[in-house]
């Protein structure tokens, strides 16, 4: 069973079909003992990065993905919720994020081209590092594979952890790991046979 962590934000149910089309049961929940009982963990996530953290600090949430985490459970972070397991975000001030992946969330703004558009809004193709192993989420991608991104800001600062970029004017991360814990800023639920393939892979971890 793969728990979808509700705490206010994220199309949770748009993912939560996407599993039941390759097959696998998920249960949208905030109950941490649900979440316990789950093989695997989705952290979702749509919005502004503050109103995120506060509302995962709120519900408690918050120390629930970590003490799994701790415990070794494969958990996936989907765009805004990628962005939560990094160390801060400096989206609209400074905040202090999960600290589960070394790096910190920054705006594309700094780093694009002036002329390009903001939010980074369609499909590119992954990238992937020459200097280590495909990541295990990418078991069925091949590199060139389109994947959807909608968002203005990028992790930064996480070359030793990043498992994917993609080209917008610079070369933006697309995904990041740390051991059990993994990260999307692409919505593998809307990015059609690539993606499912995707949540398939995590799957099987």
């Amino acid at each position: 069973m793969i728990a979808i962590i509700d705490y206010g934000v994220g199309n949770l149910f748009s993912l939560k079909s996407s599993f039941a089309f390759i097959g696998k049961e998920a249960v949208v929940t905030g109950d941490p003992k649900i979440i316990d009982e789950c093989d695997r963990i989705i952290l979702p996530g749509v919005g502004a990065f503050g109103d995120a953290a506060e509302k995962l600090k709120n519900t408690g949430l918050d120390k629930v993905v970590k003490e799994q985490a701790e415990k070794g459970k494969p958990i996936l972070g989907i765009c805004l919720g990628m962005q939560l397991l990094f160390e801060k975000s400096y989206e609209y001030g400074e905040h202090e994020g999960l600290g589960l992946i070394k790096g910190s969330v920054k705006p594309i703004a700094d780093v694009i081209p002036k002329d390009y558009k903001i939010p980074h809004i369609g499909w590119n193709g992954l990238i992937f590092p020459k200097n280590k192993e495909k990541s295990d989420i990418y078991k069925y991608t091949d590199e060139g594979d389109c994947v959807y991104f909608v968002h203005s800001f990028y992790a930064a600062d996480c070359e030793g952890n990043t498992t994917a970029c993609a080209e917008y004017g610079a070369m933006l991360t697309a995904s990041a790991e740390n051991k059990n814990v993994y990260g999307t800023q692409f919505h593998p639920e809307k990015s059609g046979k690539v993606g499912l393939n995707i949540l398939k892979a995590f799957c099987e971890i």
